[in-house]
C-alpha cells in the first residue's frame, strides 16, 4: 500500500551498460520523474528549455482531496488525497502548513450539505492510510481533517483577538470570522486540512537533489529539437540544441515526454498522436500591508466561467497574497483554453497567450488583472480593497489528456513500447507517473524488477536536505525570478 514502493539499484540484465532515460521537460513532472530514477542509480539525461528547473504554471496548494472542484469524482478525490500524502512524505520541506476554508455565497447554487459525504469519505480514506501507516500522518489528526463552523461560531469567534501564531482551526479562523459579512454566506463554512505548496521550495529541493545524483545529467537551455527511434526500438536518439545554438546527439534507451503545455510539439516529434487540451491561467500576487492576521487559505466557492467564478486567497508571509478568480477576467482567458487537431498533437494557443509565456506582459494588464482579482476578493473581504499589486503574475499554461476539461487526476500514457507521455494536471501526480515509469521500465527488462521500500528510504538523498538550505536557495530563485522573497518562505 501506501506505505512501501517498488525501488532497487538497477542495470541492464544482459549489458555491461548502464540503462539511460531520456527525459524532456524539467518541470515538476520531468523533475520528479529525473529524482526518482536517479535516487535508484538508473541513468538519466533530464532536458530543459529553460534556464532552471520547475518554473511552471503557479503551484500553490496540495490539492489533498480534490476539495477546490466540486465537479470532479469522488475516486479523483481519493487519488489527489493519496497522491498528496506521498508528496508530503517525499517533499517534506515545501509545505506551508495552514488549513483552507470553504465558504460558499448565498447567490451559489451550491449547499454546505453538498460537500459532507465527500469531506467524511476523504477523512475515512485519511484515517485508513494512517492506520495502515503512521507515516502517513502529514494533514494533521485524521480526526480533524474537517472542522464545521455554524454562525453563531464564527460569530463568537469574531469577538476574539487575532492570534499571533494560530495553532487549532478555531485560532485560524478568527481572522475570517472578524473580516467577513456573515449574511452573504450559506452555513456551515468548512475548514480542511489541506496545506499550501512552496513551488519554489519544490524547486529548490529538485534543483539541490539532482545537482549531488551524478547519474543525472541535467542540461538546462536546452532546446530538443528532433528525435529518432533506433533501430528494432532499442530506444532514441535525442537531438538538442543548446544556449549557443550548437546542436549535440545523446542516445537513451528509454523517452519520458514530461514536456507540459508543450508535450504535444514532443509527440509531433516522435510522431506519435495524441488528443490532448491546454488551458492558459494565470494567478496574481498582492500585498495587503495592513494585514494584522496570519490567514489560513480561503475559498469561495462560485460557477467557473461566470463573473460569480470561485475566489481563492492564498496566504504567505509578510502581507502576500496570492489570488485566484475563476473568472474571464482574472485567472481566466477568452479563447485560453484550445484542442489538438487531427494534424498535431499540440493544442495551439492564440499568439498573445505564447507572448504572455514567454515573459512578456504589458504592466496595464498586470495592473488591471491584478486590481480585478482584489476587487473579486474584497466582495467577500471587504478590507482586502486595501490591498496593491504584489509583483508579476504567476502564470503559465497546463495540460489536460483527452478531452474532459474537469479532469484533475492524471498521471501518465503510453502509446509506444520505449515511450511514455507524463500527463500530470496537478503537481501532486508527479510521483505517480514516477512510479509508473519504474514499473515500466522494469515490464521491458530494462531494469531488475524493483523491491519494496518506503517513500523516504526511496530518496535518500533528498530527505538529507536540510530546510535552511532549501529556503535560502527557494528565496534566491524567487528573487531570480522576480517575485517576493516571502513566496518562497515558510508558513
Amino acid at each position: 500500500m501506501m506505505n512501501l514502493i517498488k525501488s532497487k539499484i538497477t542495470s541492464l540484465p544482459h549489458s555491461n551498460l548502464p540503462t539511460t532515460v531520456g527525459i524532456i521537460g524539467g518541470g515538476i513532472a520531468g523533475s520528479t520523474i529525473a529524482l526518482r530514477l536517479a535516487e535508484q542509480g538508473i541513468h538519466v539525461q533530464l532536458f530543459e528549455e529553460g534556464k532552471s528547473l520547475v518554473n511552471g504554471p503557479p503551484i500553490c496548494h496540495l490539492h489533498a482531496g480534490g476539495n477546490l472542484y466540486r465537479e470532479i469524482s469522488d475516486q479523483q478525490c481519493i487519488t489527489l488525497l493519496k497522491q498528496s500524502i506521498d508528496t508530503l512524505r517525499v517533499y517534506r520541506h515545501t509545505t506551508n502548513i495552514r488549513p483552507t476554508v470553504i465558504a460558499i455565497p448565498c447567490n451559489d447554487a451550491g449547499n454546505p450539505s453538498d460537500l459532507l459525504p465527500r469531506l467524511t469519505l476523504l477523512q475515512q480514506t485519511y484515517q485508513t492510510l494512517v492506520e495502515q501507516d503512521s507515516k502517513n500522518r502529514v494533514l494533521g489528526e485524521p480526526k480533524d481533517y474537517f472542522k464545521l463552523y455554524q454562525r453563531h461560531d464564527l460569530e463568537s469567534l469574531a469577538l476574539q483577538a487575532n492570534p499571533e501564531h494560530p495553532l487549532t482551526p478555531d485560532q485560524w479562523m478568527i481572522p475570517v470570522a472578524k473580516s467577513i459579512n456573515l449574511d452573504q454566506f450559506k452555513f456551515p463554512l468548512v475548514m480542511v486540512q489541506e496545506y499550501g505548496l512552496s513551488v519554489f521550495r519544490i524547486a529548490a529541493t529538485l534543483t539541490l537533489a539532482l545537482d549531488k545524483l551524478t547519474q543525472c545529467h541535467v542540461h538546462t537551455n536546452s532546446k530538443v529539437i528532433s528525435l529518432a527511434e533506433r533501430e528494432q526500438g532499442t530506444g532514441w536518439q535525442v537531438n538538442y540544441q543548446n544556449s549557443t545554438n550548437q546542436q549535440h546527439q545523446v542516445n537513451v534507451d528509454y523517452l519520458v515526454n514530461a514536456g507540459g503545455y508543450r508535450t504535444g510539439t514532443i509527440d509531433d516529434l516522435a510522431h506519435i498522436p495524441r488528443q490532448r487540451m491546454v488551458e492558459f491561467k494565470a494567478a496574481y500576487i498582492t500585498h495587503w500591508s495592513q494585514c494584522d492576521a496570519q490567514w489560513p487559505e480561503v475559498i469561495f466557492h462560485g460557477e467557473r466561467g461566470t463573473p460569480n467564478g470561485m475566489a481563492q486567497l492564498t496566504p504567505y508571509p509578510d502581507g502576500y497574497f496570492q489570488l485566484h478568480g475563476m473568472t474571464q477576467d482574472i485567472t481566466l482567458f477568452k479563447n485560453g483554453l484550445v484542442s489538438s487537431n487531427a494534424t498535431s498533437a499540440q493544442p495551439q494557443l492564440d499568439a498573445s497567450f505564447k507572448e504572455k509565456l514567454q515573459q512578456h506582459w504589458s504592466q496595464s494588464e498586470i495592473e488591471q488583472r491584478t486590481q480585478r482579482a482584489i476587487n473579486h476578493m474584497a466582495q467577500f473581504v471587504g478590507k482586502f480593497e486595501q490591498a496593491t499589486v504584489g509583483g508579476k503574475p504567476l502564470f503559465g499554461a497546463q495540460q489536460i489528456p483527452g478531452n474532459d476539461p474537469t479532469l484533475r487526476a492524471a498521471d501518465v500514457s503510453y502509446s509506444h513500447q520505449r515511450y511514455a507521455r507524463s500527463e500530470i494536471v496537478k503537481a501532486s501526480s508527479a510521483l505517480s507517473v514516477a512510479d509508473a515509469i519504474m514499473d515500466q521500465l522494469a515490464a521491458l527488462h530494462l531494469i531488475q524488477t524493483p523491491v519494496s521500500q518506503t517513500r523516504e528510504d526511496a530518496f535518500p538523498v533528498a530527505q538529507q536536505l536540510s530546510l535552511n538550505d532549501i529556503v535560502s536557495y527557494a528565496e534566491q530563485l524567487a528573487a531570480e525570478r522576480g517575485f517576493p522573497t516571502s513566496l518562497a518562505s515558510p508558513i
